[in-house]
């Protein structure tokens, strides 16, 4: 389906939509994730896996956390750049943050166990500043740590967003257990994606994930933060019968691929 016309058929769900983006609070949510599910394994083997289990072993992290937040920011891309100057996997800001992680070469960012290590290691640091509130040490993570305030009126909108796309991608990575066929995992990198549409801003792109998802259950949509300006919502599947499946189900919804 030609990008421009999913863009108009969103037009007329988006119309009828709030912009009030994260319909679960985050902070309820990850308190959740912390008292249940910190010990699930991931759904996917993803990319560079040794060094996430590694680094969550070595700062005492949830493997999945971990996960999430680096699918989040770069979805797993060891080149990705920013236009805030935020470099690799999990996307550590050049040159401060880094340097403040001792990491004094932007070159070495580049590295996925040396970015993934420095992701844990500021994760960590910023759950001890805010007493093991993830969610406030996720909103610092995306907002620098100066700019959170303990008490939850004062995070900015952005940040409070932020955690709320963070806990989307968790769920991606925990998954449905029940899915997994034989208990062995699939490899992420083998999984097909489809960009459907993109947006100039994040609620636009979450709002249009969810009234789809309410329109055509069953189908497998995420989105993506790009960069400044720019939100992508794709379609992901993990063969080609189940693409067919899902553009099925796409097509019925009156959202045709073709």
């Amino acid at each position: 389906m030609a990008l421009r016309t999913l863009a108009a058929a969103f037009l007329l769900l988006f119309a009828h939509a709030s912009t009030a983006a994260v319909t679960v609070d985050p902070e309820t949510a990850w308190d959740a994730y912390l008292q249940d599910e910190t010990q699930l394994a991931p759904r996917y083997t993803f990319p560079y896996a040794d060094c996430f289990r590694r680094s969550a072993g070595a700062y005492g992290l949830p493997e999945t956390l971990l996960l999430a937040v680096a699918r989040g920011e770069s979805d797993f891309n060891a080149a990705a750049r920013s236009k805030a100057n935020a470099h690799g996997v999990m996307q550590i800001q050049w040159p401060d943050t880094a340097k403040h992680l001792g990491i004094h070469r932007l070159s070495d960012l580049y590295v996925p166990c040396t970015n993934i290590d420095a992701g844990a290691r500021y994760l960590k640091e910023l759950l001890a500043r805010f007493d093991g509130n993830l969610h406030l040490a996720l909103a610092a993570y995306n907002y620098g740590p100066q700019r959170i305030e303990s008490s939850q009126p004062g995070i900015p909108a952005g940040a409070r967003w932020y955690s709320g796309y963070i806990h989307r991608h968790l769920n991606y990575v925990l998954g449905d257990p029940s899915a997994r066929k034989n208990g062995r995992q699939s490899l992420y990198s083998e999984l097909g994606k489809t960009t459907l549409v993109e947006f100039s801003e994040p609620y636009r792109a979450e709002a249009f994930v969810e009234q789809l998802e309410s329109a055509a259950p069953g189908i497998s949509l995420d989105w993506f933060r790009k960069d400044v300006g720019r939100f992508r919502v794709i379609l992901s599947y993990e063969n080609e019968e189940q693409f067919e499946k899902s553009a099925s189900i796409l097509g019925r919804a009156g959202f045709p691929l073709r």
